[in-house]
């Protein structure tokens, strides 16, 4: 996963996301039953939960730094491990380092990086799973347009890989390829067909190198790293015909997409969200796990969540899809493997970009932590403070109680609880506000017999106020005084009722395709959301914040003009 790989992949989670739920991608008759792999592969797997991508790294184009990732290190490694992690997956793109034809040779120098990379992992007792990565959308995707030259290559490739590592540590483990897509099919059946047949040949040429690879684990992906049913019944189908002890399968796994991107509405990880994770985990443990076939995770985050784009996904909703997520997983015996392209951990500091959402993290590798239906309470500025409510999620544990700093609040003067019902009381809000500054005032921390705090913030706000401006189809930026306040979605709709937008199918248009909120000055809408326009035709955009709060906004596109003002 990149981010062209997750702009490539929009219009095919479009596609799937607007299938029901529990929609299969069904073959036509029931796939054979694999057989179970050994013991040895069950007990590899285990032992690599938790994992961690190198991302943006050697899978970077045209080299490991240029993504924006400083060079690997050791002390790298000796902080993913010391933060609990028990595996690396080590992305690479072989590809742009690979001589012509007929022997694709690898350049030695990319090969003795990988091999110093693999080497420290390794050194630090930390599991290795190195893969093919951005060389399935670079080359290998046109199998089926130029059969006997990518086979050939991939061949290759894979030869030289194995030949290198074939005496290193049973502790690295290999997959065949990441992502796996074919360009130029005649649909599902024929991609089955060409991801069987390089999954083949990937196992034949690493059994038949010898040495430590007669026995090492092999890890196999679904069409696409998806886990449609089709594609389940598919790759179960090819196990049981290699009947091959020592083999793991591997899904990917990015949330339900229009919570992970932030379209049609979908701003919280609600009952839905939950249900599409819960039914992609059920069905991979049915297909796999339940056979006794291990499970790899091998990258899952959210598609839009990144530390220089703030507010796509709101923190809270973050820390429970993340909490959710790691039960689950748990519950369904998954090894998880974070996908992390510098956006978790600054390889530079080697400090977590935020800590508090690590900390989630963690703990839902062992246990399930307590939440709550916000992590934001706002106060209107404007008027006087009166008693809110939040609805908690305990998840299995025991609510114990509030915290502010160091002190404890006291239940039925600060806060009451009803049941699942949280309410802070008028005279602890008017406390924690202070001077009622727009903004976070005070932060609380709502207490559970297990898993991490959950962080309240008490927040004040007044609606924002937006201007009216003008500009060019390139691009607008809106003056917005947004008085404590932070957007969560925007709608757009012509004066006929119809969607406008590049997302015609919903009025909730895309964040970052369409508008961002970034600054503490402007809503900016984008090149790509005016170019869906029609000419002189008036456009409502409704702005939708976090306090609940609406704005209602105006824009006409007239040739390269754009002119905007207030409701």
């Amino acid at each position: 996963m990149t981010r062209r790989l997750a702009s490539g992949l929009t219009a095919l989670l479009l596609a799937l996301v607007l299938l029901p739920l529990t929609a299969a991608t069904s073959r036509a008759a029931d796939p054979p039953v694999p057989p179970a792999s050994s013991p040895a592969a069950r007990s590899a797997v285990a032992a690599m939960q938790p994992g961690w991508n190198l991302g943006n790294t050697y899978d970077a184009i045209p080299d490991e730094t240029s993504w924006g990732n400083p060079p690997v290190t050791r002390a790298l490694f000796q902080k993913v491990r010391s933060q609990g992690f028990k595996s690396i997956r080590l992305p690479v793109t072989w590809g742009i380092h690979q001589g012509g034809a007929p022997d694709y040779t690898i350049d030695a120098a990319w090969m003795a990086k990988v091999r110093q990379v693999v080497d420290l992992a390794l050194d630090e007792n930390l599991y290795v799973l190195l893969n093919m990565h951005h060389d399935s959308w670079m080359w290998v995707n046109t199998l089926s347009t130029d059969h006997d030259t990518v086979l050939a290559r991939y061949r290759a490739t894979w030869t030289q890989i194995a030949a290198e590592f074939r005496d290193r540590s049973p502790r690295l483990a290999l997959e065949s390829i990441n992502e796996p897509t074919f360009s130029d099919t005649s649909g599902d059946d024929e991609n089955y067909r060409l991801l069987a047949e390089l999954n083949r040949v990937f196992h034949r040429i690493v059994r038949d190198s010898g040495g430590g690879n007669a026995n090492r684990l092999l890890v196999l992906p679904t069409l696409y790293t998806n886990a449609d049913q089709g594609r389940l019944d598919a790759l179960a189908t090819e196990l049981a015909e290699l009947r091959d002890p020592m083999v793991a399968t591997t899904v990917h796994f990015y949330g339900w997409w229009p919570f992970s991107v932030n379209i049609a509405g979908y701003t919280r990880f609600d009952a839905t969200s939950e249900q599409d994770l819960t039914a992609t985990f059920d069905r991979v443990h049915a297909a796999f796990t339940a056979r006794g076939i291990p499970v790899v995770i091998g990258e899952y985050a959210l598609l839009a969540y990144d530390h220089n784009r703030p507010g796509i996904i709101q923190r809270g909703e973050q820390r429970k899809y993340f909490e959710f997520l790691g039960d689950h997983a748990r519950r369904r015996s998954f090894t998880t493997m974070l996908w992390d392209a510098g956006q978790f951990l600054n390889r530079t500091t080697l400090q977590w970009r935020d800590a508090e959402l690590f900390g989630q993290i963690k703990s839902s590798w062992t246990t399930r932590s307590g939440t709550a239906s916000s992590d934001e309470v706002f106060l209107p500025r404007s008027s006087a403070i009166t008693a809110e409510d939040l609805t908690l999620n305990p998840n299995g544990t025991d609510f114990q109680g509030l915290r502010h700093g160091s002190r404890n609040l006291v239940q039925g003067r600060d806060y009451t609880l009803s049941g699942n019902r949280l309410t802070l009381t008028a005279t602890a809000l008017t406390e924690l506000a202070g001077d009622r500054a727009y903004g976070v005032n005070s932060t609380l921390e709502a207490r559970f017999s297990r898993g991490v705090p959950w962080r309240i913030d008490v927040i004040t706000a007044d609606s924002p106020v937006l201007t009216a401006t003008s500009g060019s189809t390139t691009g607008l930026a809106i003056p917005t005084r947004f008085r404590g306040d932070r957007l969560a979605t925007m709608e757009a709709r012509y004066d006929d009722g119809s969607n406008a937008g590049p997302a015609s199918w919903t009025s909730y248009q895309q964040w970052d395709t369409a508008f961002s909120a970034y600054t503490d000055d402007s809503i900016k809408l984008t090149a790509e959301f005016f170019t869906s326009l029609r000419e002189n035709s008036r456009v409502t955009l409704t702005f939708h914040f976090w306090s609940g709060a609406t704005a209602t906004y105006h824009v006409t596109k007239s040739g390269g003009t754009v002119t905007g003002s207030p409701a």
